[in-house]
């Protein structure tokens, strides 16, 4: 197998066990991936089984995960005027231009806030290395509004049962130093 196979199938494999896409996404987001030597039909064949184990390992899962309070704790946060994204973009940047595309769509006055956390972020915590999440004011506010920002996110989150680590500083992101990273993924080409 090439080291692009092998790059390929573990990238399969980050995206299938984050919960965040189907089988038809993961087909399709490969494209971006494959080069000339790839093993393109291996590749293609290993989504279905990847997806299919997982399931089964769903079934062991607690009834409420620490996904499933990150979900709450970001939806409780949306409607308390932030904007709140999870896995957006690859990087602090790509977050933060999601961030502006979302505050474009809402209008001038549709956030005070935002948080979020990106794709290395994500593959972080599914390594069991934390999440860390971004926040701050819309229009690069104050240090103080900043901070306070900071401290909805984190209070939020802890009222969902997640243990938040932050020094109160408005240049520092969040962390949730031990998620377990289990999220459910899209009900579709599943084993009931």
């Amino acid at each position: 197998m090439s080291e692009t196979d092998d790059y390929i199938l573990q990238t399969i494999r980050t995206w299938v066990w984050s919960g965040f896409y189907s089988p038809d996404q993961v087909d399709e987001m490969i494209d971006d991936l494959l080069e000339d030597d790839s093993n393109e039909t291996m590749l293609r064949a290993a989504i279905g089984p990847e997806f299919a184990a997982k399931a089964v390992a769903e079934r062991a899962w607690p009834a409420t995960t620490d996904c499933d309070r990150l979900d709450e704790a970001f939806g409780a946060l949306q409607s308390l005027g932030l904007i709140a994204l999870q896995n957006t973009g690859t990087t602090m940047s790509d977050g933060m231009s999601d961030v502006s595309q979302e505050l474009h769509r809402r209008g001038p006055e549709g956030a005070m806030g935002y948080c979020f956390y990106h794709g290395q972020d994500l593959e972080r915590a599914m390594a069991g290395n934390g999440l860390m999440i971004a926040f701050g004011a819309i229009n690069e506010g104050t240090a103080s509004e900043t901070a306070e920002i900071g401290h909805l996110v984190k209070d939020t989150l802890e009222r969902h049962d997640l243990v938040v680590a932050w020094n109160d500083d408005p240049e520092t992101r969040l962390e949730i130093p031990e998620i377990d990273w289990k999220r459910r993924g899209p009900r579709l080409n599943r084993l009931n």
